[in-house]
Formats: structure tokens, sequence, C-alpha cells
């Protein structure tokens, strides 16, 4: 069984899972959902139906300081929605500090600079580095 890595955003949702071994990490996709959930949910759907997937990873947005801010209740809002539509599907959280940043870098260092690519790639990336990060911790 796989794993799914979010970053879940305002506008994009980013997505990333593990091969069928949990070995390997790689990004799936950017999602354009302009703050329709739904648009999420049914995506969710057809990468269901495609892989079995046993847990949602979700990157959790602390501040820098530890502190919780307001986009952490909007994504608590969002996995409250996962845990009444997949009940049987595990969900864990993840510190997603600098996984943006991180991802940033990532684009830099392969000298992907075209504005579009790069704002639909980077949360494919960040939802890699939540991925990866909670790979690293079972």
């Amino acid at each position: 069984m796989r794993k799914l890595g979010i970053d879940y955003g305002d506008s994009r949702v980013g997505i990333a899972i593990t091969d069928a071994l949990n070995i390997t990490v790689q990004g799936l996709e950017t999602i354009h959902h302009n703050g329709n959930d739904k648009i999420v949910l049914r995506r969710l759907d057809e990468i269901l139906e495609k892989y079995e997937i046993d847990t949602f990873v979700v990157g959790m947005p602390i501040n820098m300081d530890g502190t919780l801010g307001e986009r952490v209740e909007v994504t608590n809002k969002f996995i409250n929605k996962l845990k009444c539509k997949y009940n049987k599907i595990k969900i864990e959280t993840v510190d997603e500090r600098l996984t943006t940043v991180e991802a940033h870098r990532t684009m830099n260092y392969l000298n992907i600079n075209n504005r579009e690519d790069r704002k639909n790639i980077v949360d494919t990336l960040a939802a890699e580095f939540i991925l990866e990060t909670y790979m690293k911790k079972i």
C-alpha cells in the first residue's frame, strides 16, 4: 500500500506518492482548485481508483516560531473532510515548515526559471518533501 503526500493550499494542492514498496517518493501532480475542495476530493477519488493508498500525509503549516497560524485551522477543516470521506485511510500530519523554500531551491538548482512552470511545480515538490519527511520517521 502506498502513502500519499498532500501540500494543501488556498488555490493549489500538491500531491506526491510513494512507490508500491514505500521506498521512493515522487511528485504526482498539482491540483488547481481555487478554494473549491470538491475539485480536490474528486481528483483524490480518481487517484484512489488507480492506486492503493493506506495513508494520507498532510503538511501542517506551522509558523516559524512554532505557533499555530490561521492556515492550520483551514488545513484542519480540509483534514476533517478527508476523515469523513475516506474514513478507512489513515491520516498523518507533518510539519511543513520550509518545504516551499526547499522546493524553490530545487527549482533553482534545476534551472526551472519560467514563472508558470515554477507555479505548477512548487506545490508538487513541497508535497514530495512532506512525504519524504514522514517516510524518514516511520
